[in-house]
């Protein structure tokens, strides 16, 4: 590079004189950042070197290390931000684990219970076939047999809850030290780039260079929370045979139905109607108003039921406890609602379970949901019938009053919708006296 010289060299206010000439220093070179007189100017070390006036330099390397100062100040409050949900995520897993603790153990229960229902079934039919009490004592044996592998594949689950809990654990308390000392490294170089702007031109090009790099380097270090395991992840495998048995008969309500809705004429599919969108609405928010309930309702006892939601790419299903008012054109509903909740934007796949409201995470787009309820135990569980596993499971729920299914679509802003609900026919219990967990 050539030599580059400030048309104005600027008063320098110290008094600082270069110790070979003994000349006044008013020379930056950037390259050995180092100060020059004149003289020092003028020697072939300097010949190819950029060159300009302490002042200028001064101000060039201030705004550089303020952009810096900018920077280190956002990144510290990211620092902060992020330390602070890792502790509240601490608190948050453990809590998680504890509810889907209980979410196994409900289950468990419940599968011991439809079980133990189902041997009871079995029996009933043998006797009317049979009084073979060597055929009865194989049955009983092999209900003893499953119960003892129902418990041993609930103890696995629970083990291995307990193990991602822990390595979870341990990776937010690793990304909490780390984050940690970041923020102790940022605060110092905040500390350090403040001090740095407020001094005098010499001071300030003192390592100026060094200081910069040394800057931008701890910058570069990335901050990004623990990745860590969701626990709806740890799926809770199995099927009970006894929802065959338990499976309803539903069909949809047409006096409950949104006017958006249309229903198919053996009211087990519903479709949004064409033309009936609404185009005013706010496109970043979901409207799941286009309900329609089931015709009919529980007030007691134990009930399955599937829906196809391979159709629909906005849903809700789950079950409704309040009054529908059917005056008028529009079927409004006022009560509580237990939910799941699919949606795909895009490429993304979501599924939410209210209330509260909380996300899941699944690996594959669902087809069919299997609803389950057992009105005396409290409790609504929702099944990924495809692939036999539990999605979620609510329980301790104080039922009262009668219950009905609810099936809704997502009400599109402006575009037409192809999206569909079927409630999947009633398959007829089985007819063989086998048993299964």
């Amino acid at each position: 590079m050539s030599k580059r010289l400030s048309p104005q060299l600027q008063h320098i206010t110290e008094d600082a004189c270069c110790e070979t000439h003994l000349e006044p220093i008013q020379l930056f070179c950037d390259v050995d950042q180092i100060t020059l007189c004149s003289k020092c100017f003028q020697s072939q070390e300097h010949k190819h070197h950029t060159v300009c006036g302490i002042q200028e330099a001064a101000e060039n390397y201030r705004k550089l290390f303020q952009e810096i100062l900018n920077t280190s100040r956002e990144k510290l409050e990211a620092a902060k931000s992020i330390l602070t949900d890792e502790q509240e995520r601490m608190a948050m897993i453990q809590e998680e684990e504890q509810n889907f603790k209980k979410m196994i153990e409900s289950e468990y229960s419940m599968r011991l219970r439809l079980l133990d229902e189902e041997c009871e079934l079995n029996l009933q039919r043998q006797q009317e076939c049979t009084s073979d009490l060597n055929l009865r004592e194989g049955l009983l044996n092999q209900v003893i047999q499953l119960a003892t592998e129902l418990e041993e594949m609930f103890q696995e689950m629970l083990q291995r809850l307990s193990h991602v809990g822990r390595e979870n654990m341990k990776k937010l308390k690793e990304s909490e030290a780390r984050v940690s000392e970041q923020i102790c490294s940022l605060q110092k170089l905040t500390t350090e780039l403040e001090k740095k702007c407020g001094e005098d031109a010499l001071a300030l090009l003192k390592n100026a260079k060094y200081s910069l790099e040394r800057s931008k380097s701890l910058l570069l270090e990335r901050l990004e929370p623990a990745h860590i395991i969701d626990l709806s992840l740890c799926h809770i495998r199995g099927f009970s045979s006894m929802f065959r048995v338990l499976q309803r008969h539903l069909t949809l309500d047409p006096e409950t139905a949104h006017p958006c809705l249309a229903l198919s004429e053996d009211l087990r599919t519903v479709k949004l109607r064409h033309g009936q969108q609404d185009g005013a609405g706010d496109p970043g928010r979901l409207d799941f108003s286009a309900m329609v309930l089931a015709a009919e309702s529980f007030t007691s006892g134990r009930h399955y039921w599937e829906v196809d939601v391979e159709k629909a790419t906005r849903w809700q299903v789950g079950i409704f406890h309040g009054s529908a008012d059917t005056k008028g054109s529009t079927a409004r509903a006022s009560g509580e609602k237990v939910l799941l909740t699919g949606s795909v934007m895009g490429t993304e796949w979501t599924l939410w379970v209210f209330p509260p409201l909380k996300r899941l995470f699944l690996k594959k787009k669902l087809d069919t949901v299997g609803v389950f309820l057992d009105y005396e135990h409290g409790q609504i569980s929702f099944y990924n019938v495809t692939e036999t596993s539990l999605i979620y499971s609510f329980s301790h729920c104080a039922f009262q009053g009668a219950l009905r299914p609810v099936f809704s679509l997502c009400i599109p802003n402006g575009d037409t919708s192809p999206d569909s609900l079927t409630i999947s026919p009633q398959h007829g219990p089985s007819c063989d006296a086998a048993v299964s967990p």
